[in-house]
């Protein structure tokens, strides 16, 4: 094999895949998965997009391996080939684009280092943002409440500040099997500086043919299921519901309006 600090390299594209349906990934993605000569990622992401990338040769793992996946694809990528890595949603928002480009600058200065194009994707904050009406129509903070990779007590200081601020809050990684008690811990702070009547919106599976979208408020958030599927989205002191919709006035209008 001929010398990698001598090779040309291939090319890495960090693609975005939306919700997964095809009808919400954007051409310039399916355009780099097309023209990739191998597909890496999460296996249930890449089971969502199948047609796009059958026919060619796909390397996918489970969940929690994502370091696996993108040493892969750059090890693909530094023998020549064009790698598209799939990351649901948008791949700069806690996905695969910060990983890669944390292992190339590991490398830098070793071997000659492949391009890397960045693909966005509709993430989930905007597809659930699009289900439950127009929530984050002013500033808001997102938050995921998963402490596998960022101590708890950080966590809670954002939360604490982005309710103190009065920001609409977006909770990625709610609950799942191993982490309970989050949710609940992220509704008490939140309540400190928010009534229990504050409007929230619950999405699990947006855009997806499982889809569920339920507006409630802060008090009654406890009382649906919440996994890993899903969103929160937490209105501010401003946040209307109107017709089963959450409404966060930018300021454009009054609010007296959007009460009739």
């Amino acid at each position: 094999m001929e010398d990698r600090a001598l090779k040309k390299p291939g090319k890495i594209y960090v693609v975005g895949t939306g919700p997964g349906d095809i009808s919400h990934i954007t051409p310039s993605a399916q355009q780099a998965i097309a023209g990739s000569d191998i597909v890496v990622g999460y296996s249930a992401y890449v089971e969502l997009i199948k047609d796009l990338v059958e026919g060619k040769e796909v390397f996918s793992t489970g969940m929690t391996q994502e370091i696996d996946r993108c040493r892969k694809a750059v090890e693909l990528a530094l023998d020549g080939k064009i790698v598209s890595v799939i990351s649901g949603g948008d791949p700069g928002i806690y996905a695969m684009a910060g990983l890669v480009f944390e292992l190339l600058r590991q490398r830098e200065g070793d071997v000659l280092l492949p391009a890397v194009e960045v693909i966005p994707g509709i993430s989930a904050l905007n597809a659930c943002a699009a289900r439950l009406g127009a929530p984050l129509m002013h500033d808001f903070a997102s938050i995921s409440l998963s402490d596998r990779l960022t101590p708890w007590d950080t966590i809670e200081r954002r939360l604490n500040a982005a309710a103190m601020a009065d920001f609409v809050i977006v909770l990625y990684n709610p609950k799942s099997k191993g982490r309970t008690e989050q949710i609940g811990k992220a509704r008490k702070i939140v309540m400190k500086y928010r009534s229990p009547e504050t409007p929230v919106g619950i999405v699990r599976g947006a855009m997806r043919e499982n889809e569920v979208a339920i507006v409630t408020d802060l008090g009654g958030l406890l009382d649906h299921e919440i996994d890993m599927q899903t969103t929160v989205v937490i209105g501010n002191t401003n946040t209307l519901v109107w017709n089963n919709l959450m409404v966060t006035p930018r300021g454009y209008e009054k609010k007296r309006h959007f009460s009739r």
